[in-house]
């Protein structure tokens, strides 16, 4: 007898063990996992299942219709008690919509899986429900879908101007207008010119997204100052604009990537020698307190109020007569923003129409003064 009772009290024993066990693992779980009876109440849950619902209350007994209101991508009421009644086999779907208050809306991957009763009738009694949240997935590849037809017209029209120009060229060949063949040519020219262009700035926007060779080292800002003045003072001299160097004091050195840094400053002074019909860009950097302060300003067209909030956006370019002649391709500084918060920091504008523009980026120096 006593014997029976150890016996009963070890199996009880290893039957808790066991159910905590399974407890455990469907709480390390991150989707919402539902345990629903054939009425559609609650029998038991997990922790993401709460978060889900953002709720600390038990929600055991409870309906899960009436926790969620839910809906399909395509607008129509969705009902999870009657989607569950309807699988026989474990089902999934991905096009669930969960509102929430505010007007806003989570995407739910959601699996119905039947779970079949003690009696062997073929039925289920309960079932089990799973939610996963794929609304970041559905935007990324909502992003990706509309980022791949806006470059897919941007590639198209220099294309089309190239080919256009080519094709003229050849025709003005054969007439003996040369003058004019040669004309058409350079037109063609200028767009490969510009497809190059879009090529690369994919190119440098795929590897700030993908974190590609991003390895941070020291740089000496007075050296970098130095390297990039040189190199884009004959592109300032072609417009007839002065490329300054104001390195105030000794403003020490950065720990960042050095490939980001460069291409943003890059961005930065290109753009500006691009928007300044006469007059100067200056390279500016100095300390400030733990930081240094990075800034390019231009004697430029300026940035009107309507366009500021739009300018980081992609492919955007500002619909004004002055911009008409600058050949952009709208990339560069949605990249610049990317490369900006991949150094760990954000894109100061200050700017006047007419007056000029300054873009500012901070970065914590890594001596001390």
């Amino acid at each position: 007898m006593l014997k029976r009772k150890r016996k009963e009290t070890v199996s009880s024993q290893e039957a808790d063990a066991q159910n905590n066990s399974v407890i455990a693992l469907i709480n390390s779980i991150t989707d919402a996992v539902f345990s629903i009876n054939q009425d559609g109440a609650i029998k038991t849950y997990n922790s993401a299942a709460l978060n889900l619902l953002d709720t600390n209350e038990d929600i055991v007994g409870k309906n899960i219709c009436d926790l969620m209101n839910l809906e399909t991508e395509n607008k129509k009421p969705f009902n999870v008690l009657q989607e569950l009644a309807k699988s026989t086999t474990i089902r999934q779907r991905d096009d669930i919509i969960m509102l929430l208050p505010e007007g806003d809306q989570l995407h739910l991957e959601a699996t119905f899986a039947p779970v079949q009763g003690d009696d062997h009738n073929g039925k289920p009694n309960s079932y089990v429900l799973v939610l996963k949240d794929i609304t970041r997935m559905k935007s990324l590849s909502e992003e990706q879908d509309e980022f791949i037809s806006v470059v897919s017209h941007e590639l198209r029209t220099p294309v089309t101007i190239a080919e256009g120009s080519l094709s003229n060229a050849q025709l003005l060949a054969e007439r003996g207008l040369e003058e004019k063949a040669r004309e058409a040519i350079e037109e063609a020219r200028k767009q490969v010119v510009f497809l190059s262009k879009i090529v690369n700035d994919l190119s440098t926007l795929s590897r700030a997204e993908r974190g590609v060779t991003d390895e941070a080292e020291v740089i000496d800002v007075t050296e970098l100052g130095n390297q990039l003045h040189e190199e884009y003072t004959p592109q300032a001299a072609e417009k007839g604009l002065r490329l300054n160097l104001d390195v105030v004091g000794k403003p020490g050195k950065v720990n960042v990537s050095r490939l980001y840094l460069q291409e943003l400053l890059q961005n930065f002074i290109t753009n500006a020698i691009k928007y300044t019909p006469e007059g100067s860009v200056t390279l500016r950097m100095r300390r400030q307190g733990k930081n240094i302060v990075f800034e390019v300003i231009d004697t430029g067209i300026g940035i009107g109020k309507a366009d500021r909030e739009k300018i980081f956006n992609r492919f955007y370019r500002a619909e004004d007569y002055r911009t008409r002649e600058t050949n952009g391709t709208g990339l560069g500084l949605y990249i610049s923003l990317k490369l900006a918060r991949k150094l760990g920091s954000e894109i100061d504008v200050e700017s006047r129409l007419n007056h000029g523009s300054t873009f500012r980026i901070i970065l914590p120096a890594t001596d001390t003064l």
